[in-house]
């Protein structure tokens, strides 16, 4: 079973083609972790696997999914664990979240205050009170500080350690997993 699947897929972006004849499975429990340099198509992979995305050809199916990238998708106005509440499907999960992130003492904080690091967090956070069960992470150490990337790699190993699947994109190396490298070129 595969949470997501591409079949021969080609994705053209800003007037050129990215990528064609792209053929990807994760399945339960797995890690692929996309590679590549800067324009080669690594967010836009994550973007068509979220369906924001229709690819010029190919086909993608895809579980239900949670997407991270540099837009933290949270009401910038609202305290966090407000905003974050407005994602979750049980609001009770929301201290978990917090505290699984390193946020908690920013609960009350309104987003728009947040620094770059805790916006990251915050992303994180939302990601984690889906319930999706495939992950779409972009870039996730981007902002991060030391205590910050061991938050991630617990968030990481918890997911795939409960048959998640994870799709992330990164110039940097992550930990967490056992990760299947799929390497993007120009």
């Amino acid at each position: 079973m595969s949470l997501l699947r591409l079949t021969n897929v080609a994705c053209w972006r800003g007037g050129r083609l990215l990528f064609e004849g792209l053929d990807l499975a994760v399945g339960p429990g797995e890690a692929v972790l996309v590679s590549g340099p800067n324009g080669t198509g690594k967010s836009s992979l994550l973007r068509l696997a979220a369906g924001l995305l229709r690819p010029l050809a190919g086909k993608v199916d895809s579980e239900p999914c949670a997407l991270a990238d540099e837009r933290p998708a949270l009401d910038a106005e609202l305290p966090l664990a407000r905003a974050l509440a407005f994602w979750a499907p049980d609001p009770a999960r929301v201290p978990d979240a917090l505290a699984a992130t390193g946020l908690e003492a920013l609960a009350e904080v309104p987003v728009r205050l947040l620094s770059t690091g805790q916006l990251r967090r915050a992303s994180l956070a939302r990601v984690t009170l889906s319930s999706a069960p495939l992950w779409l992470l972009d870039e996730p150490a981007n902002g991060l500080d030391a205590a910050s990337l061991g938050l991630l790699e617990a968030l990481i190993r918890t997911h795939i350690a409960g048959g998640g699947a994870i799709l992330a994109a990164s110039h940097q190396p992550l930990a967490g997993a056992d990760w299947r490298l799929l390497e993007l070129a120009r």
